[in-house]
């Protein structure tokens, strides 16, 4: 399955498409938003490569579109910007990551892997992360050999995370994620479900407060 990139300057996109070819993914490459729509209506990609400043619809508004038409699609954002709120907003707005320009051509590679791997398994409803093994459909989590009992506010929190695992989840989807119709949840609230969510992981995952920014899941290293 092909990837899509959205850039519209032409000497950006082909070293974007010459590299990842090199790495053995295939691009379609187009240069506007309304393009990219056209694109997604006739065919199916493993992953988008947005950039920001696009002609017309600019690349944020690009995913709010997606994400508004329930596709699921994972996304990468690629910006000259990169200042805090522009980072918050992109992931806010349903991003799954985004990388700030200049960036060497491995490291796009690798962050394509990780996003495509995460995608593939939250389709078939379970994601691995070397000890822990999280199914979405059944919300269990595993840890070894060992079934660890989560609270619903601890599987929401887990899930709200493991599903971008690797990435910057801002403290405000966090709080959307762990909250329910009847009863909202103050930010010393999340700070509690994170603590005891961590203390259950153990050494297994690693979740990361950034300050001003949100929590990260990070994979525990392979020992």
């Amino acid at each position: 399955m092909r990837l899509l990139l959205v850039e519209d300057d032409d000497i950006v996109a082909d070293a974007i498409a010459r590299g990842l070819s090199a790495a053995g993914y295939p691009v379609h490459r187009v240069a506007s938003a309304e393009a990219a729509l056209a694109a997604l209506a006739d065919e199916e990609f493993a992953l988008a490569i947005i950039d920001v400043g696009l002609p017309g619809a600019d690349g944020l508004s690009l995913v709010r579109r997606l994400r508004g038409a329930g596709k699921g699609l994972p996304t990468l954002i690629l910006t000259a910007r990169c200042t805090l709120n522009d980072k918050v907003k992109a992931l806010d707005l349903g991003a799954d990551d985004f990388l700030s320009k200049p960036f060497e051509p491995a490291e796009l590679a690798a962050r394509c892997r990780a996003l495509m791997r995460r995608s593939s398994g939250a389709l078939h409803g379970v994601i691995k992360l070397n000890r822990m093994s999280v199914d979405l459909l059944g919300k269990r989590l595993r840890i070894d050999d060992e079934e660890i009992e989560l609270t619903a506010r601890e599987w929401l929190l887990l899930e709200c995370l493991v599903r971008r695992t690797g990435q910057v989840v801002s403290k405000e989807r966090v709080q959307q994620a762990v909250a329910n119709p009847e009863h909202d949840i103050s930010a010393n609230a999340v700070e509690v479900h994170v603590s005891r969510l961590r203390a259950k992981l153990g050494d297994a995952a690693v979740i990361r407060s950034l300050r001003g920014l949100g929590y990260r899941l990070e994979e525990a290293k392979a020992s």
